[in-house]
């Protein structure tokens, strides 16, 4: 196989083998603990711009399938691994990781020190690092220098957004979910649920999205910072007492900050399908899924009408908030269970209730 190299903008140098795309790739880098869930880790929108390397040493084991996807157009960057399977083993199977890699033009590196690397995000934060093309002999110094000069993108909500709207139907409740990158296991949920869903552009006003007579609307997840798309606030804050609302990741920092809170960069973020989180309503520990490198800043909850409902074990940053006097909530993981546990489902069901209930309210007023 031929060589690649993964350097960091500190000076670190790692040389492994290349493997999918022949291409060279700029993106921050940052880890995920998921043992499995490579395939829909890769075509999660959340890591638009991102280098992902997984923890785990074996990727790629049981090949990738047509039915895992969380986007048909993966945004990452490229993806780090200890060993990628050459020879998968699965029913399912349809194409090795590479193959994917490959076809989608996306460059990966195998056989480095993934534990050494992990350990330096964990120390310094997470870092811009660049994926050099299969067989290239970089100038380490002209790279660095390259680094240190190409900022991170800001737009990445522009980028995996749709551009215009669709529909999902169903018999149910009418859900317009707002798309700042989907992951498709949400409407996978609200679609078992029988809702009809309207998945709409995450620039779509707040008085387009009310036209559509909705019983809720869904705030999804979506990459980068909040505080790049401060017209995504604005719509939330117009909604609000409105329709009931239930945001998750993206969706849950954006509601925040509609209602007055601040958010702030985690050092090296949360990614895995393994994070426990307290329920603080029920007592009940919930093994989640996350992906995300931005948290709510608890300390800013004062003087908003927002109640904490859910916290992090690991780290006690903020999981989950629910609105006082309307009817939303919101939480900072993936319920949709892809990758990853299924501990947190019912919150779509609970959602649904608030929905049923807000609508015998019109009805009684």
């Amino acid at each position: 196989m031929m060589k690649r190299y993964l350097i960091l903008e500190d000076g670190t140098v790692f040389a492994g083998e290349a493997f999918g795309a022949q291409s060279a790739s700029f993106g921050e880098v940052v880890f995920n603990t998921s043992m499995t869930g490579y395939q829909e880790i890769l075509s999660d929108p959340s890591y638009c711009g991102q280098i992902v390397t997984m923890t785990y040493p074996l990727q790629g084991n049981y090949g990738i399938n047509s039915d895992d996807f969380e986007s048909i157009d993966p945004a990452v960057k490229g993806m780090v691994v200890r060993e990628a399977a050459d020879f998968p083993s699965n029913f399912r199977n349809a194409m090795t990781l590479s193959e994917l890699l490959e076809k989608k033009g996306i460059p990966g590196i195998a056989g480095i020190d993934t534990r050494k690397l992990t350990r330096l995000i964990r120390v310094n934060g997470s870092i811009k690092g660049i994926l050099t093309a299969a067989g290239e002999e970089p100038d380490v110094e002209q790279v660095i220098n390259k680094l240190n000069e190409t900022a991170l993108p800001t737009d990445q909500v522009a980028q995996v957004s749709i551009t215009r709207p669709y529909p999902s139907p169903g018999r149910g409740k009418r859900v317009v979910l707002i798309d700042y990158g989907m992951k498709h296991g949400i409407l996978r949920e609200l679609n078992k649920r029988k809702c009809d869903v309207i998945v709409v552009p995450h620039n779509t006003s707040a008085q387009e999205i009310l036209a559509w007579g909705p019983d809720g609307v869904m705030l999804s997840n979506g990459p980068g910072d909040p505080k790049n798309v401060p017209e995504c606030v604005d719509v939330v804050s117009e909604l609000l007492g409105q329709v009931p609302i239930f945001g998750i990741c993206l969706g849950h920092q954006l509601f925040a900050r509609a209602c007055g809170a601040e958010t702030f960069k985690l050092k090296f973020g949360h990614r895995g399908g393994n994070h426990p989180v307290r329920d603080l309503v029920t007592g009940k520990i919930e093994i989640t899924s996350q992906n995300h490198g931005y948290a709510v800043d608890e300390e800013t909850l004062q003087g908003t009408r927002l109640k904490v409902t859910h916290t992090a074990l690991n780290d006690g940053t903020n999981e989950g908030l629910a609105h006082l006097d309307y009817p939303a909530f919101t939480v900072q993981y993936h319920p949709e269970s892809s990758p990853g546990p299924e501990d947190s489902n019912y919150l779509f069901d609970r959602f649904l209730e608030m929905m049923h209930a807000q609508r015998k309210e019109q009805q009684h007023a």
